[in-house]
């Protein structure tokens, strides 16, 4: 029952007792359960009744104390940014579900951390608050419309009213998926390019995404192409196939000889253009890119210098 009750911000109590297959005399007892061991578990009568789980006084317990939830918070939220490659998806619907029980006490230590310490390491990319990040969440979670305000990259905003379906991380961006009401029409939603998100409470009945998953909608929306300052085009020795894989929907890769492809990536960073060219595993030329021999060059003496000291008995 607790882990429906996470699933879902609330729960018709015939459709809670049906989906565990117990009786609703069964169901209340078990609520009453949940509640004497700490779970802050809503309840709300009449014809539309049910249950959720809501914020309380302090987290359930055998979980984790005040401490450990502040660090959890801090931790899921650089995850969340990118900060650990191919969790960012994971991160956000954990963050979600700690989010939800958090009581305001802790949110704002945990934001206050947030706004007293910077992250080191290569540049990053376009900054997405975090209650942006979980706010969406939810609302794809519970399957409720949302409401926000949007800018354009010619910089014209727009309201929209979307029923939203799935986050997508992409690079070092986020991407919402999302039906535009308005438009009537599929959309991808760079997520710091969104504000004041809603959810509306208006729930909705799940539609097909046009394409095989919302991570290759997002890149044929995309058209291969992550808009950033600098254009970097690497010659790769080696078929798009073979490191497909490895690189991930971030990058484009086009087939221009045999056992040869180019990669096109778009960054911030030259430092991310020659992390991905690396991360391909296979010989590789520059054909375009300001900074990159500079990076790539940095990186050479760094290795050599480590190797140097590795090697020492």
């Amino acid at each position: 029952m607790l882990s429906l009750l996470q699933h879902h911000r609330f729960w018709p109590g015939n459709d809670l007792a049906e989906k565990l297959e117990v009786s609703l005399r069964t169901l209340r007892r078990d609520v009453e359960r949940l509640r004497e061991l700490g779970y802050p578990v809503e309840a709300r009568r009449g014809t539309d009744g049910g249950y959720q789980l809501a914020a309380g006084a302090s987290l359930p317990p055998l979980v984790v104390d005040d401490e450990e939830a502040v660090a959890l918070t801090i931790g899921l939220r650089l995850a969340a940014q990118g900060a650990i490659n191919g969790i960012e998806e994971a991160s956000i619907s954990a963050l979600a579900k700690v989010i939800q029980v958090m009581p305001a006490r802790l949110r704002r230590r945990v934001e206050a951390l947030q706004l007293a310490t910077v992250p080191s390491g290569s540049a990053p990319g376009p900054v997405v608050d975090a209650t942006v990040l979980t706010t969406i969440a939810q609302a794809c979670r519970d399957e409720e419309r949302l409401d926000f305000s949007y800018t354009a990259h010619n910089g014209e905003q727009t309201e929209r009213h979307v029923e939203p379906r799935r986050l997508v991380a992409v690079g070092q961006r986020w991407y919402l998926v999302a039906y535009d009401l308005t438009r009537h029409d599929w959309l991808s939603f760079r997520l710091d390019r969104l504000r004041e998100p809603k959810n509306t409470a208006e729930r909705f009945r799940s539609r097909k995404i046009p394409a095989l998953n919302a991570a290759e909608f997002v890149q044929n929306s995309l058209s291969g192409t992550i808009s950033g300052p600098n254009n970097y085009h690497i010659l790769l020795h080696a078929s798009g196939r073979e490191i497909r894989d490895r690189l991930g929907a971030w990058a484009q890769l086009t087939e221009v000889a045999h056992e040869s492809c180019e990669l096109t990536i778009s960054s911030y960073s030259a430092t991310w253009a020659v992390f991905a060219a690396l991360s391909a595993e296979v010989k590789f030329e520059l054909i375009e890119g300001i900074g990159f021999a500079e990076i790539l060059e940095s990186w050479r003496q760094q290795i050599e210098q480590n190797l140097k000291v590795s090697a020492k008995p």
